[in-house]
């Protein structure tokens, strides 16, 4: 509060172009219009479905290549370079052949989006089914276990913290990547709000356009480590009991 009044004293004081910093209450005069009159509603909704779509996409599949590298030494060493080799290459860079593959709209940005999302799930997922210790391991295969319930019932449920950090990790990257998206190839959305702005040179609408991603950001955010909250009190190792018997 203390920085947004002086904010606005100095754009007063100074008498700063609002071209250059326009004043907080100016910034928010613009946030309230845009949204009573319906103007952000449209690049919010498109922006929020293509970071979930594409959380849920780049996600799963980081998950699933995750548990299945986690089970394999040997693919794992088999695949892992490839991996990591396409996450070396700038998501910006790949912005523009997507579009042009993919067309203008909503596939390419949510391509993107998921390529963003799914190093970190699968990094972490492989991270916590290596967590396991031998000892544990041992006693399920002196209780009989099979391969796959030694996975459902032992390795995923104390490799489940590290997934959800890395879905947290995530979800902030993914609207990251749906906004550098929008910022090459769409003409809906927040990114694509922000461009706008800057070619007709309306700061102001920039900075509210700006608060809009801060909160989407935030609220995704703390959707997961809600979510995190919810499964790991259901679907824990101390749960249910990783040493139950009836594995």
């Amino acid at each position: 509060m203390i920085v947004l009044l002086f904010w606005e004293w100095a754009v007063h004081h100074f008498n700063w172009s609002a071209l250059i910093l326009p004043a907080p209450s100016r910034v928010a005069q613009a946030l309230y219009n845009g949204l009573m009159s319906g103007y952000f509603w449209p690049h919010l909704r498109q922006t929020t479905l293509e970071v979930v779509s594409g959380l849920f996409l780049g996600g799963g599949l980081g998950f699933v290549l995750g548990v299945l590298l986690g089970q394999s030494r040997f693919w794992q060493a088999v695949l892992m370079p490839y991996v990591l080799t396409s996450q070396v290459v700038p998501k910006l860079a790949l912005a523009p052949l997507l579009t042009l593959w993919l067309g203008f709209g909503f596939l390419p940005m949510v391509v993107i989006t998921a390529l963003v999302c799914f190093f970190p799930v699968l990094e972490n997922t492989l991270t916590g089914l290596q967590q396991t210790d031998s000892a544990r391991l041992e006693l399920f295969r002196m209780l009989g276990a099979t391969r796959w319930q030694t996975l459902w019932r032992l390795k995923l449920r104390l490799g489940l913290p590290y997934t959800l950090s890395g879905l947290r990790v995530a979800a902030v990257l993914a609207l990251v990547g749906a906004i550098v998206g929008e910022f090459i190839g769409a003409n809906q959305g927040l990114g694509a709000l922000i461009i706008a702005a800057q070619g007709s040179m309306d700061t102001t609408l920039m900075f509210a356009v700006l608060i809009l991603i801060t909160g989407l950001g935030l609220g995704l955010y703390y959707c997961t480590l809600a979510l995190q909250r919810i499964v790991l009190r259901f679907y824990s190792p101390h749960s249910t009991g990783v040493y139950s018997h009836d594995c």
